[in-house]
């Protein structure tokens, strides 16, 4: 890709950035919005299995759960099979996700965990600039949310099919100090916009907006750890917001299938 192309593929995110953010500040500041603030951690555990040089395919454990009182809010399971796509730098992928979602208010009486199915479509384009690794995702999903009494106290048989959900994530990665050979020290930066699409969807068009940085280090060539900050920006279905403050905590692990030849 030249580099006008990278250009002005770069305007056009931030464009988008932008107007997923303005429209949510502009909610809450002329929509007189209530906003709730929750302090959070996050655990996670990716491995990475290489198949091949265009395959290999990744498992996610995900971890969330309030800092005061000290309950859990979330926890998933995530598969997903990548290809990619020659060596232009992008890749494609299909996945699914188990979500186990608890309330939202940690302090809810009721404790009920509620699972939903996230089945998604993926695409990513990879790029270098001098020695920073910029990465677009583009993901789209679809959620399935298991039924549930009206008062949300109890699970009644079967899934219902609530919205799709558009999601771009802006990454760069960017190499800090060299521990060894392939192993760094790295600054991971990150802004990543969720959109709703649907006929359920009426105030929470751009649902979210999150924001990362973060410290990782490669233990040794294919395992790593990563601690960093995320904020996570959301607006409710009722139009008030979540405003989340994220410590993350995660472990990446690469296995390479291959057969080593002789």
């Amino acid at each position: 890709m030249s580099t006008g192309t990278v250009y002005g593929h770069n305007i056009s995110m931030k464009k988008v950035l932008s107007i997923a953010l303005l429209t949510m500040a502009a909610n809450y500041i002329y929509g007189q919005k209530n906003i709730t603030n929750q302090d959070l951690i996050w655990y996670g555990l990716f491995t990475t299995f290489e198949i091949n040089k265009k395959w290999y395919f990744q498992n996610e454990f995900q971890e969330r759960h309030y800092v005061a009182p000290t309950t859990q809010h979330q926890f998933l399971i995530r598969t997903h099979l990548h290809r990619l796509l020659g060596t232009s730098g992008w890749e494609t992928s299909l996945g699914m996700c188990l979500f186990l979602q608890n309330p939202n208010d940690p302090n809810a009486t009721s404790k009920l965990t509620v699972p939903e199915l996230r089945p998604h479509l993926e695409f990513a384009y990879k790029q270098k600039l001098a020695q920073v690794t910029i990465d677009h995702r583009y993901r789209a999903e679809a959620r399935f949310f298991h039924n549930t009494n009206t008062t949300r106290t109890e699970l009644e048989d079967g899934f219902d099919f609530g919205n799709f959900r558009l999601r771009y994530r802006l990454q760069a990665t960017i190499p800090l100090y060299k521990i060894a050979e392939k192993r760094f020290l790295k600054l991971k930066v990150s802004d990543e916009i969720h959109l709703n699409a649907g006929n359920k969807i009426s105030r929470n068009v751009f649902e979210q907006n999150r924001i990362y940085a973060g410290i990782g280090y490669d233990i040794i060539q294919n395992l790593s750890f990563e601690v960093g900050y995320l904020n996570w920006f959301q607006q409710r279905p009722n139009g008030d917001f979540y405003n989340r403050d994220i410590l993350r905590f995660t472990v990446a692990h690469k296995i390479n299938l291959q057969k080593k030849e002789e």
